[in-house]
């Protein structure tokens, strides 16, 4: 039964990110649905207060899912 209410009421997905400066400090943190509007900020795993006015470790990015249409990607030879 349980199942059901999660398909009925389903919850939209929130994801992190955190804004990084120049010099690829963090500067702040948000979680939303969508992508934060304007540059310097990166999807992370997980939000960490302890990165804050730190450098971002390179484990905590999210890489960005390929285009599904890579079958139409042009190879070098």
């Amino acid at each position: 039964m349980a199942s059901l209410w999660t398909l009925l009421f389903r919850r939209p997905r929130h994801n992190a990110y955190a804004h990084l400066d120049a010099d690829g400090k963090c500067l702040a943190f948000k979680q939303c649905s969508q992508a934060p509007s304007g540059s310097g900020w990166v999807r992370v795993e997980e939000i960490q207060l302890a990165w804050l006015g730190r450098e971002l470790p390179a484990s905590a990015r999210v890489c960005a899912r390929a285009s599904r249409r890579w079958h139409q990607r042009i190879l070098a030879a």
